[in-house]
């Protein structure tokens, strides 16, 4: 009887761990959102997927920026279906790719009158270099947002009062930013292995919290606010590249313990939409709640250092 019990008590507690910690606290936001423009990058799946139904069911006008056109045409034709809404297209973005990132930058600029919300959610998980010769999580997970972000700033000035939303992790915390390595490498650390590619990923959710705490202080004066967060541990595709056997060993845990995509969503949401913010420009949120960061997160100097080693890797500065 007490086995059946302790059972009974350990299924209790992990339900309410479950439907409490994991699933998280939900946007309350009503925000409508006609008439706006949102870019939403990495939103053929995942948290961004269903970042852009959500925004599209509120009446926005929704950019899919993707690099693969085959997976973002299916996830257009889910979210037209699902959101009722016409007023969602693909536009091709590879942030491996600085020419792509310029060349989108172009496009939308001359084929959209505004932009009301950029939301950097792209976020990759893979060892490599791209054809810039930078790091490939250093590109695509911060050195392809900075430079889209800074090509798209003047025209969210004109349409403010706008944001700008990049997605972390709260590994950021595990984050260093070696300037040397960058100098000679352009890359956020050096390896192969699965302490060093976890490190090297870290690292450039570092680069997110403190391009944000940079971009925050430049915005000072505009109409544009910027966010970032954590969104929470997510059974999503952002692994998709580590071992399949890892993968299938790790699914039962992943499915219970990490939020799904809709959950996973919610702190992006509400750093999008929630009224008031406005105050918090530069901050770091978590389960939809202004988290403290870390002092090295907070780093004017190195935030300063980093923007200016960006411009000149992302040739803005050139």
């Amino acid at each position: 009887m007490y086995t059946y019990l302790l059972v009974g008590l350990v299924v209790g507690i992990a339900y309410i761990y479950h439907s409490v910690v994991v699933k998280g606290k939900r946007c309350t936001s009503k925000a409508k959102l006609h008439g706006k423009t949102v870019i939403v990058t990495g939103s053929n799946t995942g948290i961004g997927k269903m970042t852009a139904l959500d925004l599209a069911r509120r009446g926005a006008r929704v950019i899919l920026a993707c690099r693969s056109k085959r997976r973002a045409e299916a996830a257009l034709a889910d979210i037209k279906r699902e959101s009722g809404s016409n007023e969602v297209v693909f536009m091709q973005l590879d942030l491996g790719s600085l020419k792509s990132v310029r060349s989108f930058a172009e496009t939308f600029l001359k084929t959209e009158p505004r932009l009301d919300l950029l939301i950097n959610n792209a976020g990759i998980y893979m060892p490599g270099t791209t054809d810039d010769g930078l790091g490939m999580m250093f590109s695509v997970n911060h050195i392809g947002p900075f430079l889209l972000t800074n090509l798209l700033l003047d025209r969210m000035k004109e349409c403010g009062p706008s944001r700008v939303v990049n997605v972390s992790s709260i590994g950021h915390n595990f984050g260093t930013i070696d300037f040397n390595c960058l100098s000679t490498h352009k890359e956020l650390g050096v390896g192969n292995s699965a302490t060093d590619v976890f490190n090297i990923y870290a690292n450039s959710k570092l680069c997110n919290v403190l391009f944000t705490h940079e971009l925050a202080k430049r915005l000072q004066g505009t109409n544009v606010t910027c966010y970032t967060l954590h969104p929470g541990a997510i059974n999503s595709e952002l692994f998709r590249n580590v071992s399949k056997v890892f993968m299938i060993l790790m699914k039962p845990f992943l499915m219970f313990f990490f939020k799904d995509t809709v959950a996973g969503s919610q702190t992006t949401l509400h750093c999008a939409l929630q009224e008031g913010l406005e105050p918090l420009s530069g901050c770091y949120f978590s389960n939809c709640t202004v988290r403290n960061l870390y002092a090295k997160a907070r780093d004017n100097a190195v935030a300063k250092k980093l923007w200016e080693v960006s411009e000149s890797l992302s040739g803005l500065s050139s």
